[in-house]
């Protein structure tokens, strides 16, 4: 009757799972060179102390233990990621200032844009946002980064001057020709 019991109790049944599972299956634990020689990188840019808020040596790295160098890493990541979002954040609003400017006028742009980035609501959404952007892209953020930071020196206006000059048939442009806007044309004659 005892191995009935046994049988039925569902802790009894879990328990023999968990010895009989293979100690393998367990996720490996961080790269510790790894993010060593992270640290390392970070002591040659010499931004140490801004970054992870201690100032360390080659050698320093090199002693550290196992679980400081977690930390010193940890510290490292959530400053970057802080940085990252700051980035992405102030060129999302300029492109959208930039862009607003289009449609509508606006008296001062970045009076506008400042006060944007000092809103918590929009601040923490647009936070929200390119943490998923960041996570989703990975790398391809930088190439977006690019492309709003670009996008912020374009001029957009179209009170451009619209003054075209002469180009051939592969589309590059004529030298030497040019045209003189409101120049009446002579007629020729022949004689």
């Amino acid at each position: 009757m005892n191995i009935m019991a046994e049988q039925n109790d569902p802790m009894a049944e879990v328990m023999a799972m968990l010895e009989a599972e293979p100690t393998s299956s367990l996720a490996p634990g961080p790269d510790i060179p790894a993010l060593r020689e992270k640290l390392a990188i970070l002591v040659c840019s010499g931004k140490c102390k801004e970054t992870i808020g201690v100032n360390l040596t080659h050698d320093q790295v090199k002693r550290l233990e196992d679980k400081d160098v977690m930390k010193y890493s940890k510290r490292y990541e959530t400053y970057v990621g802080a940085k990252t979002t700051e980035t992405l954040i102030e060129s999302i609003l300029s492109f959208s200032v930039k862009a607003l400017s289009m449609a509508v006028t606006i008296k001062d742009s970045s009076a506008l844009q400042n006060e944007l980035k000092i809103d918590n609501i929009i601040t923490k959404e647009l936070s929200d946002l390119s943490g998923g952007i960041s996570l989703r892209c990975g790398r391809l953020l930088a190439l977006a980064n690019a492309f709003l930071i670009t996008a912020k020196h374009v001029d957009f206006s179209s009170d451009k001057d619209t003054h075209h000059h002469p180009r051939d048939s592969g589309g590059y442009p004529l030298t030497g020709v040019d045209e003189v806007p409101n120049a009446k044309q002579s007629p020729v004659t022949s004689e």
